[in-house]
């Protein structure tokens, strides 16, 4: 051992450089990560948007298609369109039919404000990792300086 007693500083020194990169491109690596998935659940969230809109427009083709084939059997029936029952089953399906929209825009609302709560998260994770590899880089720097300071020489 006593050959390599010369090189023992610059061994503790050299490795604990090394750990130190090592820890650095890991949290950086991790906080890459939580910022990725963030991204997606910000994308979740204008999906969710997007899918909204095709279902109120899809949900208004079939009303529309409803309320014509009410008005058409009413008709039929020889009943007067826009009078009496007529009329209140009319009305009726008009309230369903916005309550049904509140609702489909409430989910997406709730779903969006997930999704967003989702890339928060993330995003604070990732922050952790870079600021938990930040410490293990301090730990490694000051255990290499412990090292060299207590070594007999």
């Amino acid at each position: 051992m006593g050959f390599l007693a010369p090189a023992v500083p610059y061994i503790v020194g050299g490795t604990a450089l090394l750990g130190m990169q090592q820890a650095g491109a890991i949290g950086s690596y991790q906080q890459a990560a939580f910022d990725r998935k963030a991204a997606i659940a910000e994308q979740k969230a204008e999906a969710l948007e997007n899918q909204l809109t095709l279902d109120l427009q899809k949900f208004d083709q079939k009303f529309k298609r409803l309320e014509a084939s009410q008005v058409v059997n009413t008709a039929k029936s020889g009943v007067a369109v826009g009078t009496g029952t007529a009329k209140l089953i009319k009305l009726s399906n008009l309230y369903n039919a916005e309550i049904e929209r509140d609702i489909m825009k409430y989910n997406t609302d709730i779903g969006i404000a997930r999704a967003f709560e989702e890339a928060s998260f993330a995003r604070i994770e990732g922050t952790l990792a870079k600021q938990r590899a930040t410490m293990e880089q301090i730990k490694i720097a000051s255990s290499a300086g412990t090292s060299l300071l207590t070594m007999q020489g």
